[in-house]
């Protein structure tokens, strides 16, 4: 677990530089605004968490036996997309590419605190919001209808779409990184879908869960 926060501080960084290098200029407000909302909203939801669901969080920096081989992929796509917004959104902004409008800044401010919000609040009422997918069949695995469960069955992806994936390309101000961002989209939409056929097939009680709450991400539609 430490070997892999290090390694994640590791990437952070190299990321951060190298958006910054790609930018050409270290006095880019809306790359550190960026980075100083990711790590208030680390900072809020982190103690909370530890404090309320400390075994999901030890878990967390591990891969749990029987994770999915479609998962790792999926999550592969999802983490290179997720990677190119940052990116995208630098080259953007060094060749005066696109000019996203300052109003819609505050936009993407709304939109990651919902994130926050409420992947901090599926976190806490879910102690098998694990990392990767499995039925996680050597810890009992139940059933959640508690808390943004009862609205939807997989809150924690609205929250990282909206909040997160599409809320980087205004807080960066650039219209370019929308096309990561929409491939990061779909790679988690794909995820959604085979998740939940997953947990309809192999996890007892599911199914009738699915019988209650009728809506994988948008309650009305789908």
């Amino acid at each position: 677990m430490k070997r892999a926060k290090i390694v994640g501080a590791l990437i952070t960084a190299l990321v951060v530089v190298s958006v910054f290098a790609l930018v050409g200029q270290w006095d880019w407000w809306r790359g550190w605004a960026f980075i100083g909302l990711l790590l208030l909203g680390r900072l809020i939801s982190a103690p909370y968490l530890w404090h309320k669901n400390p075994e999901l969080m030890k878990r967390r920096g591990e891969m749990g036996k029987g994770t999915k081989t479609w998962d790792l992929i999926v999550l592969t796509v999802f983490g290179v997309t997720l990677l190119a917004i940052p990116l995208v959104a630098a080259l953007d902004i060094r060749y005066h590419g696109s000019i996203m409008p300052l109003w819609l800044w505050p936009v993407g401010v709304a939109l990651y605190v919902f994130f926050v919000t409420v992947i901090t609040w599926s976190m806490a009422v879910n102690p098998f919001f694990e990392k990767t997918v499995r039925i996680q069949s050597d810890r009992n695995r139940q059933v959640i209808e508690a808390g943004p469960y009862r609205i939807i069955r997989h809150p924690g992806y609205v929250a990282i779409i909206l909040g997160l994936v599409l809320a980087m390309p205004l807080l960066l101000g650039s219209w370019w990184a929308l096309v990561p961002a929409l491939l990061c989209t779909l790679s988690l939409i794909l995820r959604t879908a085979l998740e939940d056929r997953t947990l309809q097939k192999e996890l007892p009680g599911y199914e009738a869960y699915t019988r209650k709450v009728h809506y994988r991400l948008i309650p009305g539609l789908w």
